[in-house]
C-alpha cells in the first residue's frame, strides 16, 4: 500500500485534507528521530534511532574489502495491537 492509496481510503476527510495531515505526521517523525527522539504511536509501534559503527565488507561482485562508515539507522518495533492485527 501507497501513501495514495491511505489518502483514497479514509473517511470523512477530503483527499487533500488526508494528504496534508498523513505529510504532517510523516514530517513530524522525521524530525523528532533526526533530533535523537523515539517516536511511539501507542498500539502501533514505536520508531527509534541506532547508530551503526563503522565495519568492513565485501563487494559481493569483486570480493574486494572495503570500510562501510558509520552511519545512524531507523528501528522499528510493532506494538501489541499491530501484532495482534497481523497474526
Amino acid at each position: 500500500m501507497h501513501k495514495t492509496d491511505l489518502i483514497a481510503r479514509a473517511t470523512g476527510l477530503s483527499k487533500t485534507d488526508t494528504a496534508r495531515t498523513i505529510d504532517a505526521a510523516l514530517d513530524a517523525v522525521c524530525k523528532a528521530l533526526a533530533a535523537g527522539d523515539t517516536v511511539a504511536l501507542t498500539g502501533f509501534g514505536s520508531f527509534a534511532v541506532s547508530a551503526k559503527a563503522q565495519r568492513e565488507g565485501r563487494n559481493p561482485k569483486t570480493g574486494e574489502i572495503l570500510t562501510i562508515a558509520a552511519h545512524n539507522s531507523v528501528k522499528f518495533k510493532a506494538g501489541k495491537t499491530l501484532k495482534d492485527a497481523v497474526n
